[in-house]
């Protein structure tokens, strides 16, 4: 059995800005995985991809992670598209994925099932069923929020929520995404109408504003911590719950484990690409503040 088991699939991105085109991996399974690579854990990333991606599975695994691969036809391949404001972006899907099977899992045990579905097909409600029987399912709820029409993402409902959240632990959102999911712009009655639906532990997200996590009818305020510079902000929320599920396996109370995700979200931000530091990175940031 390990700690943490993230299921999801790495994608293949192409970003275009009016400066330049590249081509880089992502998704939640990628920079998840790359945040635990380094922690003191034993970690397996589930996830789907073509042969032709393969080295971005070869990266992981050179960084010491253990990785499961079901062949897919495809690679996930999103497209976003920059203008001069770099907060507006248009975002296509070029290419998907297979979506995850429950045999895949099957003989997989851990202790916490990370699921990072990109779209609303990847991740079927029983395969949240079935890991809700093994272990404590935390799940990243953007993917579920989105519809793809004519390769174009919008936003969306997701259907089957409530049948679905009843098994969740843990689950982790922006404010934007908790009010799609329950329609309450108000932080504290979003988070309560999740409980009310079954989820445990909610985590919700709102960049340098900091965040609010709800358990057991209390609510904790967790700061945002300065960076010294934003080098580059992709990734910093699954950087965030990448530390946050750590520090909660590992025993902290949700107020430590918090500071401690928001404090590896800050790093992460400080340098481009994903998170690459060790817990004592971490520590030693948090003691400086």
């Amino acid at each position: 059995m390990v700690d943490i088991c993230c299921v999801g699939h790495i994608t293949d991105d192409k970003v275009v800005t009016n400066q330049s085109i590249n081509y880089m991996p992502g998704g939640t399974a990628y920079y998840f995985s790359c945040a635990v690579a380094r922690l003191d854990m034993s970690y397996l990333l589930v996830t789907a991809l073509a042969p032709s991606e393969m080295k971005y599975v070869a990266d992981l695994q050179d960084q010491g992670v253990e990785v499961h691969v079901q062949p897919s036809a495809y690679t996930v391949n999103f497209e976003n598209i920059y203008g001069d404001d770099s907060d507006q972006r248009t975002q296509n899907v070029l290419q998907k994925a297979d979506a995850f099977t429950i045999e895949q899992i099957e003989q997989v045990d851990a202790q916490i099932f990370h699921l990072g579905p990109l779209l609303a097909d990847d991740i079927s409600v029983e395969f949240i069923k079935t890991l809700g029987a093994k272990g404590l399912v935390s799940l990243d709820v953007q993917g579920y929020l989105r519809e793809v029409v004519d390769h174009k993402v919008y936003p969306a409902n997701w259907p089957e929520k409530i049948e679905a959240l009843q098994y969740v632990h843990t689950l982790k959102a922006d404010e934007a995404e908790l009010y799609a999911l329950t329609g309450y712009n108000n932080v504290l009655q979003g988070a309560k109408l999740l409980a009310d639906w079954g989820v445990k532990e909610i985590v919700i997200t709102n960049g340098s504003k900091g965040s609010i996590i709800y358990s057991d009818a209390e609510f904790y305020t967790i700061p945002a911590y300065r960076p010294i510079t934003i080098a580059d902000a992709t990734g910093c929320g699954d950087t965030y719950i990448a530390g946050y599920l750590f520090k909660r396996i590992k025993g902290a109370g949700i107020q430590e484990a918090g500071e401690f995700a928001a404090a590896m979200a800050t790093l992460k931000m400080e340098s481009s690409g994903p998170f690459m530091g060790k817990e004592g990175d971490v520590v030693q940031f948090l003691a400086m503040k």
